[in-house]
């Protein structure tokens, strides 16, 4: 089956009680049992949902995985990823990343033991000096957040495989329409429903796919007990996003590489960091492991300061101001002040993201709207 069969029917089928093509919304907290423990697979809404079901079968079906587990927001699956380590466990993480993620890793985790190793991860290399005795998980962010560096993940997950540590993938920027990890040898991806899965803005997700059992044991225990689930419409909203996601995606990059190709060229544009360019020092390798080159893009001015981009993100019309990204319209972000607010200022900068950085993440608008959209921006 091909991925854009897959986005339609991937681990799904009419609904039994009246053919229904979608999945019915299951509003219940709770199942009738024929006997005390005997059930038909559902005892309690927190443990499992038919609709959620659904979702996380389809899920699993794009992403090439055996099991999926899905949660109330991404924060909250990367939450009870980090809830499968134990105090003395390291994490190495690459230092260009979501400051949700970063923010959870260091002012949460690290209280209860969880060492953490922020490197450059477009650099191999940095990743295998890294290494710990103690070394459990390498998590894996790319196209990173906001800097759109492309890391290595069959290289990233061969050194976690020879560390015995997991490799995570965070995979929300690319999608699982222009990516898949777990072919790529990740134990582990990741995704933030709320962005390209979902596509409307209209819905916070979260999920986790994988075929190792064991891992999926202890995520599903943490489904169990800790409780962070979405409710049975966030799942609904998530299944119909997932119909469109290919022609979405494929409309998107398409918009994003004409975009960074007029912002490449532009007198009042300093830098563009899009994968899609050739001058990006990973090109090559996100040709290689993705199918094309994303959606997400972001520049700087020209000699610019804060203020400088401050008053060009306040001008576009159809970009508008906002955090967030893979919905159907597009946005202007400042990730210094919005996104990544609640990484310091020092870590930002030694990370390479400076307070003049906007981010875009282009829709399915039409592209010549966009570019005047930009260009009237750029008027003085």
């Amino acid at each position: 089956m091909k991925f854009n069969t897959k986005t339609i029917h991937a681990g799904q089928k009419p609904d039994e009680t009246a053919g229904a093509v979608m999945p019915p919304v299951y509003f219940t907290s709770t199942y009738v049992q024929s006997a005390p423990n005997q059930h038909k697979g559902y005892d309690y809404a927190r443990v499992g949902n038919p609709t959620r079901t659904a979702l996380e079968k389809l899920i699993a079906g794009l992403e090439e995985a055996d099991e999926c587990a899905c949660f109330s927001s991404g924060v909250g699956a990367i939450d009870a990823i980090l809830k499968t380590l134990t105090p003395g466990d390291h994490v190495i993480s690459t230092n260009d990343l979501y400051g949700g993620t970063y923010r959870l890793f260091t002012q949460v985790f690290e209280k209860y033991g969880i060492e953490f190793s922020f490197v450059d991860m477009s650099d191999i290399n940095k990743i295998e000096n890294s290494v710990q005795a103690n070394t459990k998980l390498i998590w894996i962010e790319t196209p990173t957040n906001p800097l759109l560096r492309i890391i290595d993940i069959k290289a990233a997950a061969e050194i976690a495989g020879k560390a015995g540590a997991l490799s995570v993938v965070d995979n929300t920027f690319a999608s699982p329409y222009l990516q898949q990890p777990l072919l790529l040898g990740a134990d582990v991806v990741m995704h933030s429903t709320t962005k390209y899965l979902g596509g409307h803005s209209d819905v916070i997700g979260g999920a986790i796919a994988s075929s190792n059992a064991n891992f999926m044991e202890k995520i599903k225990f943490q489904v169990k007990t800790t409780g962070a689930v979405p409710g049975p419409m966030d799942c609904y909203l998530v299944l119909r996003g997932i119909k469109t996601l290919a022609v979405r995606v494929e409309r998107s990059v398409e918009n994003a590489k004409i975009i960074a190709k007029h912002l490449n060229v532009h007198p009042s544009v300093g830098h563009v960091f899009y994968p899609g360019l050739l001058s990006h020092p990973q090109h090559d390798l996100a040709g290689k492991q993705m199918s094309d080159y994303g959606a997400m893009l972001s520049f700087e001015l020209k000699d610019s300061t804060f203020e400088d981009s401050a008053e060009f993100m306040q001008k576009t019309k159809i970009f508008a101001l906002a955090e967030s990204l893979g919905g159907v319209e597009s946005l202007i972000s400042h990730p210094a002040s919005m996104t990544h607010g609640s990484i310091p200022k020092d870590v930002r900068e030694q990370a390479g993201l400076k307070d003049t950085l906007i981010r875009l993440s282009v829709g399915i608008e039409d592209v010549n709207d966009l570019i005047n959209d930009l260009e009237q921006a750029f008027e003085k």
